[in-house]
């Protein structure tokens, strides 16, 4: 068994939670020596990271996911040495790249130019070694226009473009990704994700923390799920997103209540499964989805937009259903299919409620995976969306009159 390149034991990162303290003039600090022996002051604390471990191999990608403050980006930033662990340790064996917020490692008064090469210089590289990838970056990054302006006057999209540009093309060992790439368009996460794929193809290391579940199936075959600073599961990327996704269908009444507007909407899941995923080898013909949602007041005549998506944002179907009476409370509603034609991959529901004054709008979470054992990557770039059935018929060509000319 290969030594991993990243070992990671008993990891964990603590702040001090509270507010800077005001100024003190000279005599005050004087007078706090003199007290001090005698005062004790309380002091919160906030475990950002705590007591993980795992080890990763030269050539994994590896997904991490959780909600915002799961401890994701603290640990991204620990095994970048941007910051020190309060307990356990963290072995990295190579050349680390990382991106994380965007503009890190960047200098703001320099140049695009300028900070490509520093870039390069920060990760041990010669200059005829970054002059070898130069162009290659530039026309990436889409920002050659602006190369010799100063980074301060880029915009965000602009620093992430070169930054991930400059992460991709410096061939680093191991690259750690934040999520970053909800910064830039939808045509450029493509192109991103894309790279990071060939980068994964290469041999190198990869770390991406995203929230777009469809980008981690995608790239990585194992998953971390970290959830309050620990580790929650640890695996199959399928299996993790899988469980992930499962938990936040169990939408709690009482935050629906809390939520704003007069029309809240909770979970989904399709009846059959009783989740949010459709396996084309053991499902077939009609299936329904359900919607949850709590209503806070009396509606006589709601209108309600129900759109499916593909993950190119691409709009596959749409239902309109108007003079609807709902009462306070719980609701639900049920969308019945006689089939639902859609090739393996990653589509979102989208909801638009009208109470009468106002549209409310919601995109469910989490989104519907179509998934197929059977189902072949050759030609995937040109499946598309639907998956009709279509009989094929080569016909005997003694039975085709051809046109002498």
């Amino acid at each position: 068994m290969s030594t991993p390149v990243i070992r990671v034991e008993n990891l964990g990162k603590r702040y001090r939670v509270g507010q800077r303290e005001r100024y003190f003039a000279l005599r005050d600090v004087i007078s706090r020596v003199f007290t001090a022996p005698f005062r004790r002051q309380k002091r919160d604390y906030l475990w950002a990271l705590s007591d993980v471990s795992f080890d990763v191999s030269q050539g994994s990608v590896v997904g991490l996911i959780g909600r915002n403050g799961s401890g994701k980006t603290t640990l991204l930033k620990l095994l970048s040495r941007i910051t020190r662990p309060t307990a356990g340790f963290a072995e990295i064996h190579g050349r680390v790249g990382s991106l994380l917020e965007v503009g890190t490692g960047f200098h703001p008064e320099l140049t695009g130019r300028e900070n490509i090469y520093l870039s390069g210089a920060v990760l041990g590289m010669k200059k005829s070694e970054i002059n070898r990838r130069f162009d290659e970056i530039v026309a990436f990054s889409e920002v050659e226009r602006f190369l010799d302006t100063a980074l301060k006057h880029f915009s965000t999209g602009m620093q992430m473009r070169l930054a991930f540009a400059v992460a991709a093309h410096l061939e680093p060992e191991i690259l750690l990704v934040d999520e970053v790439l909800a910064v830039g368009d939808l045509d450029f996460q493509k192109k991103c994700l894309g790279k990071m794929e060939e980068v994964s193809s290469s041999g190198r290391t990869i770390l991406f923390v995203s929230h777009q579940m469809n980008q981690i199936r995608r790239l990585c075959k194992r998953a971390i799920w970290l959830d309050g600073g620990s580790m929650q599961q640890d695996g199959s990327a399928k299996e993790i997103v899988n469980a992930y996704e499962a938990k936040a269908l169990k939408t709690n009444r009482e935050e629906l209540e809390r939520m704003p507007g007069s029309i809240t909407f909770g979970s989904w899941y399709i009846r059959e499964s009783r989740s949010n995923r459709l396996d084309l080898e053991t499902q077939s013909g009609r299936l329904t989805v359900r919607f949850e949602a709590f209503a806070k007041q009396d509606i006589r005549k709601g209108m309600l937009v129900i759109i499916l998506r593909s993950s190119e944002n691409v709009v596959l179907w749409s239902g309109m259903y108007a003079d609807l009476q709902i009462r306070p409370g719980p609701w639900k509603f049920d969308l019945a299919f006689e089939s639902l034609p859609l090739n393996p991959g990653i589509y979102s529901w989208e909801t638009r409620f009208y109470d009468g004054h106002a549209w409310l709008e919601h995109l469910q979470s989490p989104e519907l995976s179509i998934v197929s054992e059977t189902d072949a990557d050759i030609f995937s770039y040109l499946k598309g969306s639907l998956n009709l059935a279509v009989d094929f018929d080569l016909l005997d060509q003694t039975d085709c009159e051809v046109e002498r000319l």
